[in-house]
């Protein structure tokens, strides 16, 4: 079995460095590099790719968006993050648009093979402090009974307020009317029975 790689990074020396490690590594294979989305976004749909290594941080459209483009494009290919973001709206982002591994740079080349290997047999490779993360994260809404009281739609909402965007903002991210996403911040607000975005976020965020 050989596993075909794609790499996206715009630091060549990482680069060089993973494709060299993919290339002496038997049964494994760098099929080619780009520094950015763009390149990619045209290319890799032609190249019939295993596995896809990708960094967030790019110059024009980032990895998290790429990933999102690609994937009806490559429905055999597998995304993984290859990346120094390590913050938990990454991670969720990332895998929201369709990626299903996440590693952090400082992962040592030999888990680096052994993830690419696992997520082309279907797993989900994650840096273990990424996995934790994410399992806190959820904790965190399964033991919020405020939250519990919201929607799904509602709680996508009160996270793009606790960004600090405006109704507008809010509506044209979520191919919403304005009118809809004021209502749901009406329902919101009486589901939490407060008064004010501050309130709703302290009551569902408390510090």
């Amino acid at each position: 079995m050989n596993i075909s790689v794609g790499i996206v990074e715009d630091e060549m020396q990482i680069s060089r460095a993973i494709a060299a490690l993919i290339n002496g590594s038997e049964g494994f294979s760098c099929i080619h590099v780009y520094e950015n989305a763009e390149d990619a976004i045209l290319y890799f749909p032609k190249m019939d790719l295993d596995v896809v290594l990708m960094d967030i941080h790019l110059p024009g459209k980032s990895g998290i968006e790429c990933v999102a483009m690609l994937k009806p494009l490559c429905p055999k290919t597998q995304f993984m993050m290859f990346t120094s973001y390590e913050d938990t709206e990454s991670v969720f982002k990332a895998l929201k648009a369709g990626a299903t591994g996440y590693l952090t740079k400082t992962t040592q080349p030999s888990k680096i093979l052994d993830a690419i290997t696992d997520v082309h047999k279907g797993g989900s490779p994650m840096s273990s402090h990424i996995a934790r993360k994410i399992v806190t994260s959820f904790q965190v809404v399964e033991n919020n009974k405020e939250l519990q009281k919201l929607s799904v739609r509602e709680k996508e909402i009160l996270d793009h307020l606790s960004k600090g965007l405006r109704y507008k903002e809010i509506a044209d991210q979520l191919f919403l009317s304005t009118e809809t996403v004021r209502t749901h911040i009406r329902n919101i607000y009486e589901k939490l029975q407060v008064n004010s975005r501050t309130d709703a976020l302290n009551k569902v965020f408390p510090k």
